[in-house]
């Protein structure tokens, strides 16, 4: 094959190919995003450039993304961005990558908050990590106050920046805590997390991409089940929700009953449940505070 016979076509068949054989997970879109990333085009554009020759420059560019994609490292992070509830947020090392199941976490609270009400929302965002939730949850409540915390500077950088770019950054406030230690005064309509849930024993088994490239603090809760930082984060949201207002919290299928019954152990909390993500697992954790 001659160089000039590497069109875009034939290096996403090629690639393609490749990743299915070392059993990357939806190896065709990988391809086409790392391509059209070293292309700097849209994905969507790739269609109707089946044909188009590429260049020897862009094809350095994308052998090098695809040698690092086959050794592990997660699409979102060589491209710098990934898509969540409809949004593009820009992700590096120091925040986890925005996944699917998360989304449910956000369509729970917007179903349980007004779109608009007489007094501003203020919701709490705890572990915002790229600030997808927080941002979300801005753009759609658009009378909301939101707080954004994380333990990381560096996660907090990356989701001022989120922020700035979907031009929600004058309602939500960025603070650097563990939980909700530094909210001290401050009650919330609501508070959302996607706190780590993951056990240390569980980690053996978390694929390489992630246990590899993730970062290790956002992924691993405490306790020998992962779930102590949910529970230390459901005895500090008592006292600053307002009364009636929503504790929403993502989990792990592993953890959602023992951390239900531990919610319906204490009276403060009117109800509570689980809601199963579209996998049919139980992902989102609620409860509302007593009136």
């Amino acid at each position: 094959m001659t160089e000039q016979e590497w069109t875009i076509g034939r290096l996403l068949s090629w690639t393609a190919e490749f990743f299915g054989q070392k059993e990357i997970d939806n190896p065709r879109l990988s391809a086409e995003v790392l391509l059209a990333n070293a292309l700097q085009c849209q994905r969507i554009d790739l269609y109707t450039r089946f044909e188009e020759i590429v260049n020897e420059t862009v094809r350095a560019a994308f052998r090098g993304l695809v040698k690092r994609h086959a050794s592990g490292e997660p699409v979102a992070y060589l491209v710098g961005q990934r898509e969540f509830y409809s949004l593009s947020f820009t992700v590096n090392s120091h925040v986890l990558i925005p996944r699917p199941e998360t989304e449910h976490l956000v369509g729970e609270t917007l179903d349980r908050l007004p779109s608009k009400s007489a007094q501003p929302l203020h919701v709490c965002d705890v572990g915002t990590g790229s600030g997808a939730i927080a941002v979300c949850l801005a753009k759609y409540l658009t009378q909301a106050k939101i707080t954004a915390i994380d333990i990381c500077p560096e996660a907090l950088a990356v989701a001022r920046g989120n922020a700035e770019k979907h031009h929600v950054a004058d309602r939500i406030q960025f603070c650097e805590a563990d939980l909700l230690s530094q909210a001290n005064g401050q009650l919330f309509d609501a508070i959302v997390s996607n706190p780590p849930y993951i056990s240390d024993a569980e980690m053996a088994d978390v694929p390489d991409s992630v246990k590899k490239f993730e970062p290790h603090r956002a992924l691993v809760g405490a306790g020998q089940d992962g779930g102590q930082t949910t529970r230390d984060l459901i005895d500090q949201a008592l006292p600053r929700l307002k009364p009636g207002g929503w504790l929403l919290v993502e989990t792990s299928p592993m953890l959602a009953a023992a951390l239900k019954g531990y919610l319906e152990a204490q009276p403060q909390w009117k109800g509570s449940g689980v809601v199963k993500d579209m996998a049919g697992h139980p992902r989102v954790l609620w409860a509302q505070k007593q009136i």
